[in-house]
């Protein structure tokens, strides 16, 4: 996949993660994940898909334990301040949803032109 590619999916990531923020702090909390994957695939473009998931979803579940010890407030608003058990699951959520679109994506523009879906 190409980096343009990729800043794009990042770009429309933070769009849709600070949209949806006002309606559900879950969601933000899957496209957090989901733009730390755009992150691991940008940096590492021969990744696989479930590894940078892994990577990603690995990232998110230590930021989030991290916010259990006594951090600088100045990181607060990068790494958070209170640690919620059910944000584990939705950066689970958020990386499943990036390494499927990201496969999605692989597959359909692996494919010839003119070549049926099915």
């Amino acid at each position: 996949m190409s980096r343009t590619r990729i800043l794009i999916f990042a770009a429309v990531t933070i769009i849709l993660g600070l949209s949806t923020r006002p309606l559900s702090k879950y969601a933000g909390d899957a496209f957090y994940t989901v733009l730390l994957y755009w992150i691991v695939v940008f940096a590492a473009p021969r990744i696989r898909p479930v590894w940078a998931a892994a990577v990603a979803l690995g990232a998110s579940w230590v930021i989030e334990f991290a916010q259990l010890l006594n951090l600088p407030r100045v990181l607060a608003p990068v790494l958070g301040s209170t640690f919620n058990p059910p944000d584990l699951f939705w950066y689970a959520v958020g990386a499943a949803a990036a390494c499927a679109f990201d496969l999605t994506v692989r597959r359909r523009t692996a494919r010839p032109p003119g070549t049926p879906l099915g």
